[in-house]
């Protein structure tokens, strides 16, 4: 018995969020498996793969790059019949039932119509015949997503140049990656000796009759007399804005205190641990200690865990910790930002929450968070240290929340330290912790008292 199936998002998927649709990583008549991905689109909050939800053939694909998608919408659908294996049947019949001569077989053509596809266009006998093999070897230019599309005309770089000889990416079903482009750049920028030198450009001659490409109605002036380039905000971007204007300028007081850290311990924790923590397919990082200190800490000073009303602040239960994390793959790349909640934090041991971790940093990077991955958060961190920052002031609040916790980059410092009642200086691991508060909601005290506690557990770990 056939099936088709609907491919389309629930409104819990996209939740609170305005998606807009960037690419089908498929084409009518292609097989997928169920959980392949295919499609990307992008909402306000993440960069999102659809996949497919049973295996079959695609049939129709309803929706373009840019359009504005809906609970519900109808995007495409899958059956479990191939068009294509249909129109070769047909076409077989045909050829043998109605023989011509071999000059005359290059002018058949056979409408795509019988595809069931979108788009009509003309293909000859040899060519649908062949088309299945082809495209097994060779990528889909149409498949590539928009972070790719960006990285390659940031390093003006061609989708040929990239996939070489091999013909096809590292990702699934032969997609490029943002990985592989990456690769691509820094192999070539370890052999400048084998790169082009660049094309002279001739000057344009004049013409009355010249093309200009249309420009669109709300296209921002570029500044005058300054060489520039437009790059046009995605919607993550535009949120990320408005969410940082509106807690920073309208909503929150923020205020920060500063302390420093003492990581000699929970190094020599992790060193004993790791490989441990590795054989079971879990990467052990500092931030799994930061997230456990956090919710320690709370017990100390349950206000930080909090949102603010303007009659009550409503003091949360649960310690669910968002965790900031940054998106692309090169310096010039702006993918975003997304904050991934690890829920109850306080209910975990170490390795519970290096495994939560581990999952949602994991889903972050291949685009595989969802709305409901980000929601209830009460509290967030932002490791800003992993790029080399000592410290960020203000480290700008997570709405609706109070609170948010910087740490800085780990490097060795020369301290004073009393040893056997004599001052000596020592070499020790260290780094800045930040508490950026809304000073509705928390005062000094509150604050240092956290970072109090915070400082106090991550020196004294194992002890």
């Amino acid at each position: 018995m056939n099936y088709e199936t609907e491919i389309k998002l629930t409104a819990e998927e996209i939740e609170g969020t305005e998606a807009t649709f960037s690419v089908w990583l498929v084409k009518v008549g292609d097989s997928v498996k169920s959980g392949d991905p295919i499609a990307e689109l992008e909402t306000d909050k993440v960069a999102m793969e659809i996949c497919a939800s049973k295996t079959g053939f695609v049939k129709s694909l309803n929706i373009q790059q840019g359009d504005k998608v809906e609970a519900g919408q109808i995007l495409g659908i899958i059956s479990d019949v191939s068009p294509v294996s249909h129109l070769e049947t047909n076409i077989e019949t045909n050829v043998k039932s109605h023989p011509v001569d071999s000059k005359e077989q290059s002018g058949l053509v056979i409408s795509a119509d019988q595809l069931n596809a979108k788009q009509a266009t003309n293909k000859t006998v040899d060519t649908i015949l062949s088309s299945k093999s082809v495209e097994k070897n060779i990528v889909d230019k149409n498949s590539i997503s928009p972070a790719v599309r960006r990285l390659l005309s940031e390093n003006n770089l061609n989708i040929e140049s990239v996939i070489g000889s091999q013909q096809q990416g590292s990702g699934k079903k032969g997609r490029v990656t943002r990985d592989d482009v990456i690769k691509f750049v820094k192999i070539q920028g370890e052999k400048p000796t084998l790169q082009s030198e660049p094309k002279e450009v001739s000057p344009k001659k004049e013409s009355k009759n010249e093309t200009v490409a249309a420009t669109p109605a709300m296209k921002p002036n570029k500044s005058p007399h300054l060489n520039s380039q437009l790059i046009p905000h995605t919607n993550m971007r535009k949120s990320i804005a408005s969410h940082m204007v509106n807690s920073l300028l309208e909503t929150s007081p923020h205020v920060t205190s500063v302390f420093e850290m003492d990581m000699g311990n929970i190094i020599e924790h992790r060193k004993w641990h790791k490989k441990e923590y590795s054989e079971l397919g879990i990467k052990l990082t500092f931030t799994a200690y930061f997230l456990l200190a956090m919710a320690k800490a709370v017990k100390k000073v349950p206000q930080v865990n909090a949102k603010f009303h303007d009659d009550a602040l409503e003091v949360f239960n649960d310690v669910n910790i968002g965790v900031g994390t940054a998106l692309g793959g090169s310096d010039k790349n702006d993918s975003g930002l997304v904050v991934p909640v690890i829920q109850e934090v306080q209910n975990m041991s170490l390795f519970q929450v290096a495994k939560a971790l581990h999952k949602q940093t994991e889903k972050a990077r291949t685009n595989q968070l969802k709305v409901s991955d980000m929601k209830n958060g009460t509290l967030t961190i932002s490791n800003h240290g992993v790029s080399g920052s000592l410290f960020a002031t203000p480290i700008i609040i997570n709405q609706p929340q109070v609170a948010i916790l910087g740490v800085g980059k780990l490097e060795k410092r020369v301290v004073v330290e009393e040893i056997n009642g004599q001052d000596e200086m020592v070499i020790r691991p260290k780094c800045y912790v930040s508490l950026s508060i809304d000073h509705r909601a928390l005062d000094a005290h509150q604050t240092n008292l956290f970072l109090s506690e915070f400082v106090s557990i991550i020196e004294g770990w194992g002890i």
